[in-house]
């Protein structure tokens, strides 16, 4: 069984509470629960973690790679701004599917910048929490492919 790490950036902890009217009412614990979900039905252990740090993303990338498969990350307002996480990525050598709730290529225009996307495998956004859940559908397909 594959195991795939979901990696939550800064104000994710906020879903729910935070401009529903752009991020929706679903908090992150359901996200949690829907990636559980979806991992057991596509034979993938899920491991769940969210940082408002930078740092601290970074070094659950660097430690991804002795534990995961995969990588899911939602890095938010990192995605537009972070070199670093950017780096992260390409030393690891992990599949990334970079996910945003929101379609961020039809909002302000700093926010159609992504450092991540250049290194994932794929970007899915604007599908609300339903992004997660289509990343872990795209990275099982990938993992289990021959």
């Amino acid at each position: 069984m594959s195991s795939v790490l979901i990696l939550n950036g800064p104000n994710l902890n906020l879903l729910g509470t935070r401009q529903p009217a752009v991020y929706g009412a679903t908090t992150l614990a359901d996200v949690e629960k829907m990636c559980r979900d979806a991992g057991e039905r596509l034979g993938l252990t899920i491991g769940f973690e969210q940082s408002n740090h930078e740092g601290m993303l970074v070094d659950q990338i660097h430690a991804a790679k002795s534990s995961y498969a995969a990588i899911v990350l939602n890095a938010g307002a990192y995605t537009h701004t972070s070199i670093a996480l950017m780096d992260a990525i390409s030393s690891v050598e992990l599949p990334v599917v970079e996910v945003h709730l929101s379609n961020i290529h039809a909002r302000e225009a700093f926010r159609h910048t992504s450092y991540i996307a250049p290194v994932a495998v794929g970007q899915i956004c604007g599908f609300g929490a339903k992004s997660y859940v289509l990343a872990l559908e795209a990275l099982a397909e990938r993992l289990i492919a021959p």
